[in-house]
């Protein structure tokens, strides 16, 4: 699996601990505190004992209802899913009891500390429960069903062999036969139809609860988390798509013309869509597997990764060890002892788990585990450093109060792990004694393009399952209207297309993880952005003086003490004033992916002369 849908926390955000962590199962006395007993009157002293009390409870009960889910992650039966499903419910009524209170507040004069707080209880719920036992009870089912048809997912092929996921996205990355391509496409996405009348029902609820909560919808009510307005918030991600369109279509171009000459452009038109089966990764989101299909001429830098870790003698645990390296080079101290026996590594043989790699804070302090199925590969070794990236983060705001335990908006959490992937270069990999030699500037372009197939080619993915989600939940598209509508964005954004018919009731989306998970998907569009403006901003600090995309951080204590300042912040500030901190600048700006690639968009402009481009 491609790091990009791989990477996400599902109890490691402090804030879903403090709003989730508070029991239904408390006795009556809890009842004692609910809204309708708090005075008419209501003051800024009565705000502090409220969040005083919400924080009190949620530290007390975060270790218990955390492991109910990291145990279901890591062992998916039945008895665990029941179990999950009800810390979910229990979790959920508690947020939107929470959140209804903190409304209360609305209107009262409190201080700054106190309103962002208050702020945090009303929006960090990502699916909230209408108010209703029965209603809430049918919520958390249905994120455990979805969930599970997810995670066991499989398909059995026409030759009889049973395959996962994990097969099946290794076969997409390595396989050129497009039939054989074809048939894991279309046999994944047989796990998603029975997912379409759960998930439509799951947004019925969570809009009635994002109601409750006095939000227009649930896509309304996420884009409210952001320290602007909801539709401000909208304009933004447009505008940054817009920096970066003319680099992702002078590679689209490329790239659709090198597949139409491996696979004919009978199957590839050049003036079409790619088909989505052809681009190395089960859901066309990212593209590095067909580096080798679309490589510059003599652009190999004369190591692969892969083969020099084995070379090396690292095993799954070197690998992670190495990583740890990264950050203690820049002054962090070593991940606690508990990291190493609590956390999974390998994929069991005996059970079922989610490999869905994740970094998890289960007691939002030190308790910090990595989920992840490892796989040897120079890629896994990078998704390593961006998992660990989230782990000490985690830890660098464990000191702030609980609500304030979070990232500075949620993309943030994901750009930092991949700041720190950036600085994986070969520079960093002779130093670390991986390679022996430093390939010349000669072989950038090549490196560039492989890594641009990754960071490049995702961001319009990143962007328009959010923007298929907050359609749906607003009314714009309707059920019968789901997978065309999904597909119309696909189009419209990536300029990828599914390669045959599909029916109106397929529910394509449903074969993305993060959909049947319920998880906001912008977070990595924003973490695409914002990475390569850390990166740049890090590398300023460090004193680099190659190229942007030759720049290593490794072992700079400048850069490290800079990045800890940030990301011991947590969310105590605006995210503008988090990034200010790092980057010197409140808005969000892409030209540092120009940058970062400008030479392999020159190359790209030259080779795509002549060519018929867009879609």
């Amino acid at each position: 699996m491609k790091k990009f849908n791989k990477t996400f926390k599902l109890t490691t955000l402090a804030i879903v601990v403090a709003t989730s962590l508070f029991s239904c199962a408390q006795t009556n006395k809890n009842e004692e505190n609910t809204a309708q007993d708090l005075p008419k009157t209501l003051t800024s002293q009565d705000a502090q004992s409220f969040l005083d009390k919400v924080a009190t409870e949620a530290v007390d009960l975060s270790v218990s209802n955390a492991r109910a889910e990291w145990i279901y992650s890591n062992f998916i039966t039945e008895d665990t899913s029941a179990l999950a499903a009800e810390a979910n419910q229990k979790s959920t009524e508690a947020s939107v009891r929470f959140a209804m209170q903190a409304a209360e507040f609305d209107a009262i004069d409190v201080n700054p500390t106190q309103r962002r707080q208050l702020d945090f209880l009303k929006q960090s719920i990502v699916m909230p429960a209408p108010q209703d036992s029965e209603k809430s009870a049918e919520l958390a089912k249905i994120g455990a069903d979805l969930n599970s048809l997810y995670g066991k997912g499989s398909y059995t092929t026409k030759a009889g062999i049973k395959l996962s996921l994990g097969n099946m996205t290794s076969i997409m990355a390595e396989s050129r036969d497009y039939n054989e391509l074809l048939e894991m496409w279309q046999g994944w996405r047989e796990i998603s139809p029975p997912m379409k009348a759960l998930y439509t029902r799951q947004a019925e609820l969570a809009n009635e609860g994002a109601n409750d909560l006095g939000y227009n919808d649930l896509g309304a009510m996420w884009r409210s988390n952001y320290d602007m307005p909801a539709d401000e918030f909208a304009k933004e991600l447009d505008r940054l798509w817009g920096q970066v369109k003319p680099l992702y279509d002078d590679l689209h171009c490329y790239v659709r013309s090198e597949l139409g000459k491996h696979y004919g452009e009978d199957k590839v038109p050049q003036d079409q869509p790619i088909p989505a089966h052809l681009l190395g990764n089960m859901w066309a989101q990212s593209w590095g597997n067909i580096y080798p299909l679309v490589a510059p001429e003599n652009a190999d830098p004369g190591y692969d990764i892969t083969k020099q870790l084995a070379a090396h003698n690292y095993d799954e645990i070197t690998m992670v060890k190495g990583a740890e390296k990264f950050f203690t080079s820049l002054g962090f101290d070593a991940l606690p002892e508990t990291f190493w026996t609590r956390s999974l590594f390998t994929n069991p043989a005996d059970r079922d788990v989610i490999c869905h790699a994740s970094a998890w804070n289960l007691d939002a302090k030190d308790d910090l585990r990595i989920k992840m199925c490892i796989q040897k590969t120079g890629e896994e070794f990078s998704v390593i450093h961006h998992e660990l990236g989230h782990n000490f983060y985690q830890r660098a705001y464990k000191d702030q109060p609980i609500f304030f335990q979070n990232s500075a908006n949620d993309g943030f959490h994901e750009a930092i792990g991949d700041t720190i992937a950036l600085s994986v270069t070969p520079k960093y990999l002779k130093k670390i004694g991986l390679i022996d030699n430093i390939p010349d500037e000669s072989k950038d372009i090549g490196l560039l393009m492989k890594k641009a197939l990754d960071k490049v080619a995702f961001i319009p993915f990143g962007l328009l399952v959010d923007q298929w989600r907050w359609k749906v939940y607003s009314g714009e598209i309707t059920p019968e209207n789901y997978n065309e509508a999904w597909w119309e964005l696909r189009e419209k954004y990536q300029g990828v297309a599914a390669p045959v018919a599909r029916d109106a009731n397929a529910f394509d989306p449903g074969a993305k993880y993060h959909v049947p998970g319920g998880v906001p998907y912008s977070r990595y569009f924003l973490a695409h952005i914002q990475q390569f403006e850390f990166h740049r901003a890090l590398c300023e600090i460090s004193g680099n003086t190659d190229s942007i995309h030759r720049c290593s951080i490794y072992n700079n204590k400048d850069a490290g003490k800079a990045l800890n300042t940030m990301l011991a912040m947590g969310s105590s500030q605006p995210w503008q004033q988090a990034y200010k901190v790092l980057t010197g600048n409140e808005q969000m700006d892409a030209t540092a992916i120009l940058d970062y690639f400008a030479p392999l968009q020159t190359w790209l402009k030259n080779k795509n002369q002549g060519k018929q481009c867009g879609f």
